[in-house]
């Protein structure tokens, strides 16, 4: 078996205040860092050749292609740098490191397990974005005929380099925010293993949402509906799954 080889892969879009912090703070895993500018302006992409100088790796694009489009690349990228696994991080800072280390725990003992965050939020949450999750988790859950992906939008996961890029060989998953929902119900699908720990989420008072109300939830929506007719044509498959699950009793 290979040894694991992880990094932490943080795609940037203009968070060039936060940025930095999220790296002094992710240093501390003693994991080398992967960042992907997605066409960041110049104040933001000034602050990554600084942390670049600093001996973190940097992967340019030269125009903003979206968030799935860049973990997308910097997944090629982790493994042309020979790395088997990425830890993907938000640039925002409103993930706690502290909750990070335990993704790597099961790396010699499962290795080809995608590893999921479910957040934890504070007080900070907007009420608009804890409710309004549910929509996808329902059609998440739909699309599986399962309650196994707790939760598919938050930002950290733990992602096998190879297998994932296996897997975007064949769906790209979104150029935008549609990527970390979509590719966790198509991981689903090919049977691969997922595991779910929690994060701890706050959101900065002065944070920035790269969030564009109708484009992105219109892209959701046809996200939702193609999903749903690729299970459909999964039906058989998925129903005699969730049945072998239920006879092992193994989770909904």
């Amino acid at each position: 078996m290979v040894e694991p080889r992880p990094c932490v892969l943080i795609p940037v879009y203009n968070h060039p205040t936060t940025i930095g912090p999220v790296c002094d703070e992710l240093a501390t895993l003693g994991v080398p860092l992967l960042l992907v500018d997605d066409g960041c302006d110049a104040e933001c992409a000034a602050e990554l050749d600084r942390l670049a100088a600093n001996g973190h790796h940097l992967l340019r694009l030269a125009i903003n292609q979206g968030k799935g489009a860049a973990v997308r690349l910097g997944l090629q990228e982790a493994q042309r740098l020979g790395y088997t696994h990425a830890l993907q991080v938000d640039a925002d800072g409103q993930h706690a490191s502290e909750d990070l280390p335990a993704f790597f725990a099961a790396l010699d003992t499962a290795p080809d397990t995608l590893v999921v965050g479910y957040p934890r939020y504070d007080a900070s949450v907007p009420r608009v974005r804890f409710y309004g999750r549910y929509a996808t988790h329902v059609w998440v859950w739909i699309n599986t005929l399962s309650l196994e992906i707790r939760d598919s939008m938050c930002g950290v996961r733990l992602y096998p380099v190879d297998a994932l890029n296996r897997l975007l060989e064949k769906h790209r998953c979104g150029d935008r925010m549609t990527f970390d929902t979509e590719v966790l119900v198509r991981w689903y699908w090919t049977g691969g293993t997922l595991a779910h720990l929690p994060v701890c989420v706050r959101y900065p008072r002065d944070g920035v949402s790269h969030f564009a109300l109708w484009r992105d939830n219109r892209q959701i929506s046809i996200m939702h509906t193609r999903l749903f007719f690729g299970m459909l044509r999964r039906l058989p498959r998925l129903l005699a799954r969730r049945w072998r699950r239920q006879s092992a009793g193994v989770g909904p």
